[in-house]
């Protein structure tokens, strides 16, 4: 069965066009209409093996947070979708990645219980502006609102890091090699990962 998903979400902050297949070679095609965020969900995708197509545009004349934040929580809903019941998926996964100086490391369960910790930023991070109008905060934002919405427990620290443009994307590969390898199917696991026998 294909692990796929097609959501759009209209609101009237914004509008998200979002598909993705859990099972491709991390070929994307981004426009969320925010350069830096672009960058980095180009990353996730890439670096998770996701097949991610977005098409996203808002109210970024008031700001880009509405933006930024409903394309997370469309990816969050499609990613849970595309899991269907988890059958046969690994399910436990970490991953340690730096970019230069800055280095991070992500922990996910596909648990069916969203829980977010990010731990590590350096203080004044989210005041930071990387790329003109992505803020340090929306890092820690995306990656809730993806949790929340996906229904995984993400432990995010990071490690090392001074330049922002580094800590963000470190960040980002660092949940993208992670969730990688927690959605991949387990040849070895027979069912649903869980001794409940849901997820």
């Amino acid at each position: 069965m294909a692990r796929t998903a097609h959501i759009v979400r209209k609101t009237s902050e914004s509008t998200i066009d979002l598909s993705l297949n859990l099972d491709g070679t991390g070929k994307t095609q981004i426009d969320t209409s925010v350069p830096f965020y672009n960058h980095m969900m180009t990353a996730l995708g890439k670096h998770s093996l996701i097949d991610l197509n977005i098409k996203a545009s808002g109210d970024t004349d008031i700001d880009v947070h509405h933006t930024v934040e409903d394309t997370a929580i469309v990816f969050g809903e499609a990613l849970r979708q595309a899991l269907g019941d988890k059958r046969g998926i690994r399910r436990f996964a970490d991953a340690t990645v730096p970019l230069d100086e800055a280095l991070a490391k992500a922990v996910i369960d596909i648990s069916g219980r969203p829980y977010v910790v990010c731990s590590g930023e350096p203080e004044g991070f989210e005041y930071c502006m990387i790329g003109g109008h992505f803020t340090g905060s929306l890092v820690r934002h995306v990656m809730e609102s993806i949790a929340l919405h996906a229904g995984i427990c993400l432990h995010l620290q990071l490690l090392a890091g001074r330049d922002p443009h580094h800590i963000a994307e470190a960040e980002f590969k660092a949940v993208a090699r992670a969730l990688r390898f927690a959605i991949e199917p387990d040849p070895r696991v027979d069912g649903i990962p869980s001794t409940k026998g849901a997820l």
